[in-house]
């Protein structure tokens, strides 16, 4: 009779531990996210900053204003391919952080059910006679959390693959509407070079 708190103290422990595991998980993903972010922006930064000086020097260097304008339309096919890539970047940093942390809280979460199942059939060996009942309803309740937590997960999953699919679309879109002004401005150009 006497085992039954300290299983509890036992599964208390486990719970806590199993939660910081959790915690520890989930905080070192979100640390990776963030370093990942960082280094693209910094590298964006540069990249932005180095393009810039290089496009000023060439349109300070121009003749004309055709040869201005020609050169401010020859920049605008790049620059729109360029906040492409760091859309596309950004996009998978986020989606790749999220799958980590689904991960992550998936294994805890089945690591953490299969404790509390086990919890509960080594306590209902020991329970009073006539807490069949009791103890069937727990099982009840814990089996329909799961299915719970069970589809939750996939209508995260299928959010994030919307999500996905719209900024695809969205990248497409735009960089087709890029490719046609880049296209129209250099028609523009060469129309009135001519």
């Amino acid at each position: 009779m006497f085992a039954i708190p300290e299983q509890f103290s036992n599964a208390t422990k486990a719970s806590l531990e199993s939660q910081f595991a959790l915690f520890s998980a989930l905080t070192s993903k979100t640390f990776e996210g963030m370093e990942k972010l960082v280094e693209l922006n910094i590298s964006t930064a540069r990249s932005t900053l180095e393009d810039s000086s290089a496009a000023a020097r060439q349109l300070l260097s121009a003749k004309d204003p055709q040869e201005f304008f020609s050169l401010t339309a020859a920049q605008a096919q790049p620059n729109a391919e360029k906040a492409l890539s760091y859309s596309r970047q950004l996009a998978s940093i986020a989606t790749g952080t999220g799958a980590e942390f689904s991960k992550a809280a998936e294994s805890q979460i089945v690591e953490a059910n299969r404790k509390v199942i086990s919890l509960v059939d080594e306590v209902s060996k020991n329970a009073p006679a006539g807490s069949e009942s009791f103890v069937a309803a727990v099982k009840t309740a814990i089996s329909n959390a799961n299915a719970g937590y069970e589809q939750f997960s996939k209508t995260s999953k299928q959010a994030v693959e919307a999500m996905e699919s719209n900024m695809n679309a969205a990248v497409s879109q735009f960089s087709a509407t890029a490719a046609k002004a880049g296209n129209a401005a250099s028609a523009a150009t060469a129309a009135a070079a001519a």
